[in-house]
C-alpha cells in the first residue's frame, strides 16, 4: 500500500463546512487516502454519510475509522483500528485478505506487532498534544516515528497535534504522511491548506 502525503480524516465536529464538503475538498486537492470517522452519529446516520462519501471517493482509498460492518456494507476500501476495537485477526478474518487495515499504535511494541499481525499501515499517534481527539493519550514525539522506522517497513502515518509549523520534523523523521486535522477542517479554505501540506512531501 503506496502511501505519501496528506491522509485525510473527517471530523464533523470542529469542521467549519460538514465532512462532505471537506471531503469533496480534499479529494480536490489530491489526497490519496481519506477516512471517514465520525464517533457521535448513529449506525444509519454513519451508513448513509459513509455511501455519500464512497461515491466522492471512487477513485482513491476510502477507509472507515473502527466500523467494519459499516466499511463492508458500503464497499469501502478497509477499515482503521484502534487499540480498543476489534482485533486485527478478527477483522481481517471477516473483511478477507484483499482489504486494507490500518491500526493506531503508541509504541514500538504496537508497531512491530500490528506489523508481524500483518496491518498494512501505521498511524502513530499522538505525535504532539492534541485536543482533537479526548482519548489520544500522551504525545509520543518524532522520535517514536524514528524508531518505528528503523523496526518496520509498512507505511506509517503520523498523526495528533500537527500544523505547518512542525509537519517538516514528522516529514524529516520518516513519516509517510500525516494528518493535521484542526489545521485542516477547522479553517475555511480546507483544499488550500491541505495544499500546503501535500508541498512539503515535494520539497
Amino acid at each position: 500500500m503506496a502511501i505519501k502525503g496528506y491522509y485525510f480524516i473527517t471530523d464533523a465536529s470542529i469542521s467549519s463546512a460538514g465532512n462532505i464538503r471537506d471531503v469533496k475538498d480534499a479529494v480536490a486537492a489530491g489526497v490519496r487516502v481519506v477516512q471517514y470517522r465520525n464517533k457521535c452519529a448513529s449506525t444509519k446516520v454513519m451508513y448513509d454519510e459513509a455511501m455519500l462519501l464512497r461515491k466522492i471517493c471512487r477513485n482513491i482509498l476510502f477507509l472507515i475509522n473502527d466500523r467494519v460492518d459499516i466499511s463492508l456494507a458500503v464497499g469501502a476500501d478497509g477499515v482503521h483500528l484502534g487499540q480498543d476495537d476489534l482485533p486485527y485477526a478478527l477483522a481481517r478474518r471477516i473483511m478477507g485478505k484483499d482489504k486494507i487495515i490500518g491500526v493506531t499504535v503508541h509504541s514500538l511494541k504496537e508497531a512491530v506487532r500490528a506489523q508481524e499481525q500483518g496491518a498494512d499501515y501505521l498511524g502513530v499517534s499522538p505525535i504532539y498534544a492534541t485536543t482533537t481527539k479526548r482519548d489520544a493519550g500522551r504525545p509520543c514525539g518524532t522520535g517514536l516515528i524514528r524508531q518505528i522506522k528503523k523496526h518496520t517497513k509498512i507505511p506509517l502515518i503520523a498523526v495528533g497535534g500537527i500544523h505547518l509549523t512542525n509537519a517538516r520534523e514528522v516529514i524529516a523523521a520518516g513519516a509517510d504522511g500525516l494528518c493535521a486535522l484542526s489545521a485542516v477542517v477547522a479553517r475555511p479554505d480546507c483544499r488550500g491548506r491541505i495544499g500546503q501540506f501535500q508541498a512539503l512531501f515535494k520539497k
